[in-house]
């Protein structure tokens, strides 16, 4: 039997044993620069752990196996190991929506051996291959970030119609995409999971204006298809997933449609055989050696006892220029909370800052300020070893030779730095962590799994925190007061519920029609 999530006084995680511990532990750290810690080897290579090709290298974070000792005993402490069990139980852990979690069901075997999976890959195969030039997914927020991400990730692979996803109700972003393809030939996905998304079906009703007399192609993603069937799409073109599968988890269940049309029904279902892989390492492994339990560990230890309030992922892969804005809602929108799972406030603070870009080229543009700032970021560096999808002449594999060569040297100037007093502005003074993320080649199954471990890294810091991890209210009073802003434009209330210089600028706004 599965204990309780929850611990009666254990709502600060600042309160146990073993965070007084770790208080101590880095007000000694802050005293001892990273290259010191690199040149001690056996510290280095023990804090190198591997799940198959996939190597997690955190010997440039300030810990030592002391730290990560204590950091695990923390995780006892705050009943890590029974929320674990509780998220693959199936327990309402959800509490404010009194749901369970079930993403990790939408790539497990069965579901890929089910009727509902064979039904969605067998529409994937007739699209793309029925004359479609073009795929067009309308979405935003999780039904948005996670799908167009893994198309760009996998772009190597990509085999079927141009594939296009638009998410900004600003007009220009589904405009511009329209604008290069003709509605005899272009398929229209409008994913949302209540299908009452404001911006999602604003541009839903003008892409359906678009596509006039084809509008009857249209298809739909959603957990709600009756709605999706009152407003117009056939019910044999609407596929549904289940209440419990959070927008930001959801691109493994039928929101992964475009991306299963863009690279076929096989490399999809490599994408969930990878994160399924790691949903088993993160369920199985000893959590000395899990790796989303060290590096859900090493968040905490970096936001609450190191002090650092931002976090960088630099994937040194052009393909996944798009992970930073997926990781970013994955664990700002999950863990960008206050109070904790039963609504005490906490008096720690959560998720830091989530940001980045692809490497090398921003190594020409903000990585000035990563070594010579006053600011210091913790970087997460991601890099495969082999290129994939590369089949023009040429010799392809030198240049990413080259990419993995700036990547460990980024990682290697950031901890070691260069002192230099006599020319204080070519100082690098170093002290700062990284941790190099490393796998053979990036292929759907690697792509997968790297996906499910930053899932599961938010999850394991938000219980650590004690947060609820699944659910976004906080997204929530900005669409009510867009509805109210929106409804001031129209002249259909006063401008007395908004502040001053608010109904001044929608005053600004020309008469609809006159745009």
């Amino acid at each position: 039997m599965v204990t309780p999530i929850h611990q009666p006084g254990r709502e600060d995680m600042l309160s146990t044993n073993a965070a007084a511990t770790l208080r101590d532990e880095a007000a000694t750290l802050q005293e001892t620069h990273l290259r010191d810690l690199l040149a001690d080897q056996r510290r280095s290579r023990g804090l190198v752990y591997e799940m198959d090709d996939l190597r997690v290298d955190l010997s440039r974070q300030k810990v030592t196996a002391r730290t990560l000792r204590t950091l695990l005993d923390l995780a006892a402490e705050t009943g890590l190991a029974d929320r674990i069990a509780a998220l693959f139980a199936g327990e309402n852990i959800n509490k404010s929506e009194d749901r369970a979690v079930v993403h990790m069901t939408q790539r497990g075997a069965d579901r890929r051996q089910s009727a509902e999976f064979a039904s969605l890959s067998s529409f994937a195969e007739t699209i793309r291959g029925d004359g479609v030039t073009d795929v067009v997914n309308i979405g935003i927020g999780g039904s948005d970030l996670g799908p167009a991400m893994v198309s760009a990730a996998l772009a190597g692979h990509a085999s079927g119609p141009r594939m296009h996803y638009v998410s900004n109700v600003d007009p220009s972003h589904l405009h511009d995409v329209l604008a290069g393809c003709a509605p005899a030939y272009t398929l229209v996905i409008v994913t949302s999971k209540t299908f009452t998304t404001a911006e999602t079906m604003r541009n839903a009703a003008l892409a359906r204006g678009w596509l006039g007399a084809h509008a009857g192609s249209m298809a739909a993603v959603t957990a709600a298809s009756e709605v999706a069937r009152d407003w117009g799409i056939a019910a044999d073109r609407i596929f549904d997933f289940d209440q419990g599968v959070g927008g930001r988890y959801s691109l493994w269940s039928a929101v992964g449609l475009p991306v299963m049309i863009d690279v076929g029904p096989a490399a999809f279902t490599d994408l969930l055989a990878g994160a399924a892989a790691m949903d088993d390492h993160f369920r199985t492994a000893p959590h000395e050696s899990n790796l989303p339990v060290l590096m859900g560990l090493l968040r905490v230890w970096n936001r609450n006892f190191m002090g650092l309030a931002t976090h960088g992922i630099m994937p040194y892969d052009q393909r996944l220029h798009l992970l930073p804005a997926w990781a970013q809602q994955l664990e700002m929108e999950s863990n960008g909370k206050s109070v904790s799972v039963d609504g005490v406030p906490l008096e720690h603070a959560t998720t830091p800052v989530i940001w980045g870009t692809a490497g090398t080229g921003c190594q020409h543009s903000f990585f000035q300020a990563l070594h010579q700032g006053s600011e210091v970021v913790p970087l997460d560096i991601l890099v495969p070893m082999r290129p994939t999808g590369l089949h023009l002449a040429g010799n392809w594999a030198d240049s990413h030779r080259v990419l993995v060569a700036n990547a460990v040297a980024q990682a290697e100037a950031l901890a070691i730095g260069s002192p230099n007093d006599a020319e204080p502005h070519r100082h690098f003074a170093g002290d700062r962590p990284s941790t190099i993320i490393s796998w053979d080649a990036s292929t759907p199954f690697a792509v997968g799994r790297l996906l499910a471990l930053y899932e599961h890294v938010t999850v394991v810091s938000g219980f650590v925190w004690g947060v609820n991890s699944f659910d976004q209210w906080g997204v929530e009073l900005g669409k009510v007061m867009a509805k109210q802003a929106e409804a001031v434009l129209a002249g259909a209330v006063g401008a007395d519920g908004i502040s001053a210089t608010a109904a001044d600028l929608l005053a600004r706004m020309p008469r609809s029609g006159d745009a």
